[in-house]
């Protein structure tokens, strides 16, 4: 069952110690603002919650994981403000999931692009369907994946991420995508997904949650300063999306 409303939906569910959270719109699971705070919101409670030692994050529906930034937003933007401020909810979310206390699973189901991809990068442990490729696309509508670069390249490393962003037209299988260590496994049905991750949950959520804490910032050292960087970034893509060339590509892409 998968959402009709148009600011999206999103559910938090916590049973033995794991917490499930489940995004989705009815537009190939994008994300307008609204969502995104929520999504950042849920982190920031679950990271302080003593009964969650591990979180999954997961979205609605058997087809794509993520379509990334939500389309009719970004065509309603008017100013540099309001550009910005979309993009700092993909910040937001990025720096929510680097700083959240507790260890962090992503469940790809389906296929995923710019944002999405970054989240997925922001997870500390993916694990994805066959069918779950990705793809960069923000230069084929005049942005880039600017927010997300630092999180992604960070993950699969810059000739990787340098591969994504200029061939922005192409899909990456789910096995290009464990080879270079965005997903850690890579399986053949929903069923078999998701026995695996709840095997894994259940695995983290009785480790030491003291020592799984620690374990995740020592994994996220040298990315304090990304507070700032995602900030600078979002500036970057508030600017783009109010050119000329990015809303007549918009406007060819929602026709």
């Amino acid at each position: 069952m998968t959402t009709t409303r148009s600011n999206g939906s999103l559910y938090t569910h916590i049973e033995n110690n794991i917490a499930t959270i489940e995004f989705g719109h009815p537009a190939s699971n994008s994300f307008p603002s609204e969502l995104l705070s929520r999504l950042t919101k849920a982190f920031d409670q679950l990271s302080k919650d003593k009964s969650t030692h591990v979180i999954i994050l997961k979205s609605e529906g058997d087809r794509a994981f993520c379509a990334g930034a939500s389309f009719d937003e970004l065509k309603s933007i008017q100013n540099l403000d309001q550009g910005k401020q979309f993009f700092m909810g993909f910040a937001n979310v990025i720096n929510a999931m680097r700083k959240c206390k507790k260890p962090i699973i992503g469940r790809i189901h389906g296929k995923t692009v710019g944002g999405g991809v970054g989240l997925a990068a922001a997870c500390d442990y993916c694990m994805a369907l066959e069918g779950a490729s990705i793809k960069l696309s923000e230069l084929t509508i005049g942005i880039g994946p600017f927010v997300i670069e630092p999180s992604v390249t960070r993950k699969i490393g810059l000739a990787a991420f340098e591969s994504l962003t200029w061939d922005a037209t192409q899909w990456k299988n789910a096995y290009w995508a464990k080879d270079r260590g965005l997903y850690a496994k890579v399986v053949e049905t929903i069923a078999e997904l998701d026995k695996e991750i709840q095997i894994f949950a259940e695995k983290l959520a009785n480790y030491n949650p003291e020592a799984t804490q620690r374990m995740k910032e020592i994994n996220w050292q040298g990315t304090e300063h990304w507070e700032e960087l995602l900030a600078q970034r979002a500036n970057i893509s508030g600017q783009l999306v109010l050119s000329e060339h990015t809303k007549k590509a918009l406007s060819k892409f929602t026709k």
